[in-house]
């Protein structure tokens, strides 16, 4: 199956940020989960055309194969976001939870960042839970020492929220909408939007096409939400993530593509995930590692035939993922169409299918 993208061949097609923009009506941003995850709308571009057809987001099923593989993202999002008072003055502050490090030493991200310097402490829900500022790190990031007593998982899940991305400024009513259905190892700071589209129902279904599961895991963190601040897309630095791809989903990808069938991701992390993973010749195996793969216009993709995945912000590094894989003209037009039949963009928004089947 041929990877290359439309322009690939002009080495400076596609390598301005700018190249990348869209406008998008604010009233566009989807606020709130719909209450019936699959009634999402879809929008199916064959990436090798650019032809567009409107679906349903239950149709994805008359799109997969028998013998194809669909990569999903089991990370599970953490309530992430602590409100909480500095101890010696009452100042409000909030602290939303990055990486473990150790034990109870998390890397966090702080407000307001000039009253939290090493030795400040702070206090969470009357006390039950305390953090002490040990350093500051990479991008003014702090080292938080958190005490309490019981598990911290359960304190976190009573005190804190959800961590929203900054352009959702709805409250959420029910910290599961944030979190796909199969979700199943805590360590998002943000969640694998693309698979909160599938119910349990519908799974059941795919799977019982002949299409088979392979979960991965990637802990997506707020880097993902970070604007590309250069004008040349090859001074981005990329931020890193922790991934793991077990056996049996490596199994699963390699007999796929072993047997002529698609490997189509769920998500732009799923499909990280598995080019970071995987060998130069496309080969799988079991690994636990840290990514901070980069992927835009040029790249030769190893593994991934297709993609579903939600609408992106215009400039970020997800809208140039897909247009490595569909082409950066094919996806703008796609996303010009989107905006016309006002889709709902971005975390709680309608999905778009990058595919090979005629349309």
């Amino acid at each position: 199956m041929s990877n290359t993208t439309n322009g690939a061949q002009d080495p400076n097609l596609g390598l301005r940020t700018s190249d990348y923009y869209f406008d998008l009506p604010q009233e566009l941003i989807a606020q709130d989960p719909l209450t019936e995850r699959a009634d999402a709308r879809l929008l199916v571009m064959n990436k090798n055309t650019g032809k567009i057809a409107h679906k349903i987001f239950k149709d994805i099923i008359d799109y997969l194969k028998p013998g194809d593989c669909l990569v999903l993202n089991d990370t599970k999002v953490i309530p992430a976001r602590l409100l909480g008072t500095k101890k010696d003055t009452g100042a409000a502050v909030e602290i939303l939870l990055l990486k473990r490090r150790e034990n109870d030493i998390w890397e966090t991200l702080v407000r307001p960042g000039k009253k939290l310097r090493p030795g400040a402490e702070v206090t969470f829900g009357d006390g039950i839970l305390t953090g002490k500022i040990l350093d500051i790190v990479d991008e003014g990031n702090r080292l938080v020492q958190f005490s309490y007593e019981g598990i911290f998982e359960e304190v976190l899940d009573r005190l804190g929220e959800m961590p929203l991305p900054p352009y959702i400024t709805h409250k959420l009513q029910d910290k599961n909408m944030y979190q796909t259905v199969y979700a199943k190892y805590e360590g998002s700071a943000a969640a694998p939007t693309a698979g909160l589209h599938f119910t349990n129902e519908l799974l059941e279904e795919i799977k019982a096409k002949g299409v088979d599961l392979a979960y991965v895991t990637l802990h997506v963190g707020l880097g993902t939400f970070r604007p590309v601040k250069v004008d040349n897309v090859l001074e981005h630095h990329m931020h890193t993530e922790w991934y793991q791809v077990s056996s049996e989903a490596a199994e699963k990808i390699n007999k796929a593509k072993e047997g002529g069938h698609r490997v189509i991701c769920v998500g732009t992390t799923s499909c990280r995930t598995i080019e970071s993973a995987a060998s130069e010749d496309g080969h799988m195996k079991a690994c636990a590692d840290n990514t901070s793969i980069f992927i835009y216009p040029g790249y030769k993709f190893k593994v991934t035939d297709c993609l579903i995945t939600n609408f992106h912000l215009p400039e970020s590094t997800l809208v140039m993922l897909v247009s490595a894989l569909a082409g950066r003209e094919y996806v703008l037009n796609a996303y010009e169409e989107a905006i016309k039949e006002r889709y709902r963009f971005f975390s709680f928004g309608d999905a778009c299918f990058f595919t090979d089947d005629e349309i």
